[in-house]
């Protein structure tokens, strides 16, 4: 299982500065997704957003607009909620042809709450 990040604004601007100005090196997981808290992923991981999860893991469309016609979802809705699963590393765009195919990218999220501080993990397989 990989981690992913959770660290709220304010210390990722202070890290993105202190980068900047030479002051320490970027951390090795910089480039992976992250979040400014575990209730930023629970609201991106809605129940319907779930369904829509399921259906591209089982289903396995072939493309955005084949993802439509199986979700009844609208399009530009759609594309949206992609979008931010895809930011999020939930999911990746594959390129066939001149079409995108959504294909999930986990099989499992485990959150791990600190209830006394903000030190919560997210790991994902």
């Amino acid at each position: 299982m990989s981690s992913i990040k959770i660290q709220n604004l304010r210390s990722l601007r202070d890290e993105m500065r202190a980068v900047a100005r030479g002051e320490r090196t970027a951390p090795a997981d910089a480039a992976k997704p992250s979040f400014n808290s575990v209730e930023a992923v629970v609201r991106l991981l809605t129940p319907a957003n779930r369904r829509l999860l399921a259906i591209i893991r089982d289903r396995k469309p072939r493309s955005v607009t084949e993802l439509v016609q199986m979700t009844g979802r609208a399009q530009p809705n759609l594309t949206r909620t992609l979008a931010k699963l895809e930011a999020a590393g939930i999911i990746t765009m594959k390129a066939i042809g001149r079409r995108k195919a959504p294909i999930a990218a986990v099989k499992k999220i485990v959150v791990e709450i600190d209830p006394y501080s903000g030190r919560d993990r997210l790991r994902v397989a």
